[in-house]
């Protein structure tokens, strides 16, 4: 599936209509400071409060993801944050326990390197039709329901609700100078690029997103992203 460029540029347009210009520089001042702590507070509030109120539908959760297949409840994986820092990263685990990465490995830098991550004729084709990923994981995924553990992430200070998604350390090895730009500020949870169509926006784009968030930072467009990404998680939009 490609992306389209109307649709896709009125999106960036709608969440940022201010600063429609893409950036390939980070600026990190605008989180420096009282930014970052106004940033910080609204992270743990906010995360702390859907902890609360979500705590039934994750411990459901838990329990269709142990009965669908052997192996633990969460998905632990390495990944990079903030200035290429590690940090242990929680999912409820979509995939049968102790399968090999290198499939994502060829998607990843298929992705990266500009393939087309949708086309049937690669080797590696539609990450959609994973033979690894369970029948509740795909469900999971589609949802972005997997994803909620981070909510633990966040109270940790590893992420926060709004940024550039981190990456894992073998996928920045793909990475040119400039693509390290959205590694400067702490990744989140959701972020331009979910609002934007996720897996069916390029990489490029995607970086250009996220330099463009941190130029353009404010705690309006948090909330606005915040909000954006409710409809796009109900319609599952870009989601595999």
């Amino acid at each position: 599936m490609k992306v389209d460029a109307v649709a896709y540029s009125a999106v960036v347009e709608d969440v940022l209509p201010s600063a429609p210009t893409l950036y390939l520089v980070a600026d990190t001042s605008r989180l420096n400071g009282w930014g970052g702590s106004l940033k910080r507070l609204l992270d743990i509030v906010l995360a702390g409060g859907a902890v609360l109120v979500l705590s039934p539908l994750l411990l459901v959760l838990a329990l269709l993801v142990k009965r669908s297949s052997p192996g633990p409840v969460f998905f632990v994986q390495e990944r990079i944050g903030k200035n290429s820092q590690p940090f242990p990263f929680y999912k409820f685990r979509t995939m049968v326990h102790k399968s090999d990465d290198a499939i994502h490995r060829q998607f990843a830098a298929m992705f990266i390197n500009g393939g087309s991550q949708h086309s049937s004729t690669d080797k590696v084709y539609k990450l959609t039709e994973d033979p690894r990923v369970t029948g509740i994981g795909r469900w999971l995924r589609k949802t972005s329901l997997d994803e909620l553990p981070q909510l633990f992430n966040i109270l940790r200070g590893e992420m926060s609700l709004v940024g550039p998604r981190p990456p894992i350390a073998y996928e920045l090895d793909l990475y040119q100078p400039w693509h390290h730009e959205r590694l400067r500020i702490t990744p989140g949870l959701t972020g331009l690029w979910q609002v934007s169509g996720r897996s069916n926006v390029p990489f490029e784009e995607m970086v250009r997103l996220d330099i463009h968030y941190i130029n353009s930072w404010s705690l309006g467009q948090d909330l606005r992203i915040m909000f954006k990404t409710v409809p796009v998680v109900l319609r599952g939009t870009g989601g595999y």
